[in-house]
């Protein structure tokens, strides 16, 4: 059974390589600025599903404590990646729950997930969990 724990600067590139498997390839450096960046951040925490034993990193959940104007503070999920070898193992759900109980001990009691259309697969996994869906919306990006 996998361990969850907090994701270290050593699990980067194994997280990248999760990404990948997603279609969210980066650059070389990236994913460790990136993982030290949210690692030194307040708000954030990066919980991981690894083996006691070796340096496999099996799925990852990405949380984000959030306030906005329109909504009571809360957690986001903003990643919730599992290796495709591990797929339909519990181990979503398990990272999942590890991420409401940090949610819980930051005293947050509301947690918020957005899942892309273009991943149909997940949206029975997140009902199935009791999450319920709120709104459909577009994402925009624009460089500036």
């Amino acid at each position: 059974m996998a361990e969850i724990r907090p994701a270290r600067a050593a699990d980067a590139l194994r997280i990248a390589g999760l990404l990948a498997q997603l279609g969210y390839p980066s650059e070389p450096d990236a994913p460790e600025s990136r993982l030290a960046g949210i690692m030194r951040s307040a708000t954030q925490q990066v919980l991981v599903a690894a083996p006691p034993s070796g340096p496999r990193i099996d799925g990852y959940v990405g949380l984000e404590r959030r306030l906005t104007l329109h909504q009571d503070e809360h957690v986001e999920i903003t990643d919730l990646v599992v290796d495709a070898a591990a797929r339909r193992s519990g181990l979503g759900r398990t990272l999942v729950t590890a991420g409401e109980q940090w949610a819980a001990q930051h005293h947050l009691h509301t947690m918020v997930v957005r899942s892309n259309v273009m991943r149909p697969e997940s949206h029975p996994f997140y009902e199935g969990i009791g999450y319920q869906r709120m709104a459909t919306s577009h994402a925009y990006h624009k460089q500036v």
